[in-house]
């Protein structure tokens, strides 16, 4: 770059900052508490200018130094950037079906463990493979997956475990990993809603086969638009590239040729011997790569994630703190052993037994202005996707059904997730809300019930 390219890029971002200054600097005040939202400021937007002055817009120098910073952060060796968190799912999960894993690619009918108390991308690529999943129950408290009914569940056809840590609250990764090795299962960690989250110390996304990751306005850091996937296993790692680089079996970034010197010295399918390595496809893949312009937004929010988590973690305390004396109708959420949670949301249940329902209560909070969200499908075996379709699916340890025969008894086999479908929801803690926001939110639940009871 010229000096006077330099010198006009500057003078575009000093009137940038003139601009920010007047129309965004300063505490932004909440009429209506929103559950989740992004904390931005003046060096996103130089980021994003200077992407944009650079003209190249599709995964350039940016994203390069994105996915190191990623990976340096997890500390794993490899990191890979996608279009979404939903993305990064689908990524993931299709991974595994490459025939470069041999044996232990997954097939067609093959399980895949997960659960029905989530959000729908952790369990629509399993279906959107051919393969079938198999629903265990959550823990009221923690709302993740019940570890001590995995092994039941399992069969000679299941060969993968595919969960979420719930709003940054990891599951007995200790067990889950465990009960993955003794069955030799692939393990994917969809740490979506878990970025920093740490159990033993590792962090969230690092101790499985995959590790998955959204950049949506909502988590823990954002480009508007955006995921990742990680992993250790540079075999997974160049079958993750394929896929999501429509399927091609060549590793050169956008703009680069004959990165792996092999351009034109290999015989591949039945092509001819030298065909452009540039235009051969290993895999049914996809194109889920981001712009620079995203990347950039990312490489200065990484540089924050920190601080975010921090106030996170402050906020979820504080909230425990003025809620406390709500015990006897609520349950406040439980941190499962070993983990540092990077709280997403701070997830609320209504007891069985209080004169009072969660609708009600949720009702009564956005009337006055509190966000609230659901914990997502609810049970997922009940939303229209599922029940509208005939799709193939178990339940634990019963046998193989159709979606289109789940009756109510079926249902009863899940009471945990019946149970947050019915009673849980959350409210936020995301890096913008302050304690005067907090205090609103306590004193409009504690204002609720002193009225119900």
């Amino acid at each position: 770059m010229t000096d006077k390219e330099l010198s006009l890029r500057n003078k575009v971002k000093e009137a940038a900052k003139e601009y920010f200054d007047a129309v965004y600097a300063g505490a932004k005040t909440f009429d209506y508490i929103p559950a989740s939202g992004k904390l931005l400021g003046f060096e996103e937007l130089a980021n994003m200018i200077d992407a944009s002055l650079d003209m190249w817009l599709t995964a350039g120098r940016f994203n390069r130094e994105f996915e190191a910073k990623f990976a340096k952060y997890l500390g794993v060796k490899c990191a890979l950037s996608v279009n979404s968190g939903s993305s990064a799912n689908l990524l993931a999960l299709s991974a595994l079906t490459s025939y470069k894993l041999g044996e232990k690619a997954l097939k067609k009918g093959d399980e895949v463990i997960t659960v029905a108390a989530g959000f729908p991308t952790t369990v629509n690529p399993i279906i959107q493979n051919g393969l079938v999943p198999v629903f265990v129950d959550c823990k009221v408290g923690t709302y993740n997956i019940d570890s001590d009914k995995i092994e039941e569940a399992i069969t000679s056809k299941t060969k993968a475990v595919f969960i979420a840590h719930t709003l940054g609250n990891m599951f007995d990764m200790a067990k889950v990993k465990a009960i993955c090795e003794k069955y030799n299962l692939w393990l994917i960690e969809d740490s979506c809603d878990a970025l920093g989250a740490q159990y033993s110390g590792q962090k969230a996304g690092t101790i499985g086969d995959i590790g998955t990751f959204s950049f949506y306005p909502a988590h823990h850091l954002t480009m508007g638009e955006g995921g990742a996937v990680v992993t250790n296993n540079p075999e997974l790692y160049k079958i993750l590239m394929s896929f999501r680089d429509w399927g091609r079996d060549c590793c050169c970034p956008p703009g680069k040729d004959g990165v792996c010197t092999k351009r034109f010295s290999q015989q591949l399918g039945n092509l001819p011997f030298g065909y452009d390595h540039k235009y051969t496809y290993s895999h049914i893949g996809y194109n889920l790569k981001i712009t620079d312009w995203q990347a950039a937004i990312g490489c200065s929010q990484i540089d924050k994630l920190d601080d975010f988590l921090k106030i996170r973690e402050k906020n979820a305390k504080y909230l425990t703190e003025k809620l406390s004396d709500l015990k006897e109708y609520l349950i406040l959420p439980q941190i499962e052993n070993n983990c540092r949670p990077s709280w997403f949301g701070y997830l609320i249940s209504v007891k069985q037994d209080a004169p009072f329902s969660k609708q009600k209560l949720v009702e009564y909070l956005e009337k006055n202005n509190i966000g609230t969200r659901q914990l997502f499908a609810g049970n997922i075996l009940r939303q229209p996707m599922i029940v509208e379709n005939d799709i193939q699916l178990r339940i634990g340890s019963k046998d193989l059904m159709s979606s289109k025969d789940l009756t109510q008894e079926h249902y009863k086999l899940l009471p945990n997730t019946e149970f947050i479908m019915n009673s849980t929801f959350w409210v936020g803690v995301f890096p913008a809300l302050r304690e005067k926001e907090l205090d609103r939110t306590s004193e409009m639940i504690h204002s609720f019930i002193k009225k119900s009871i």
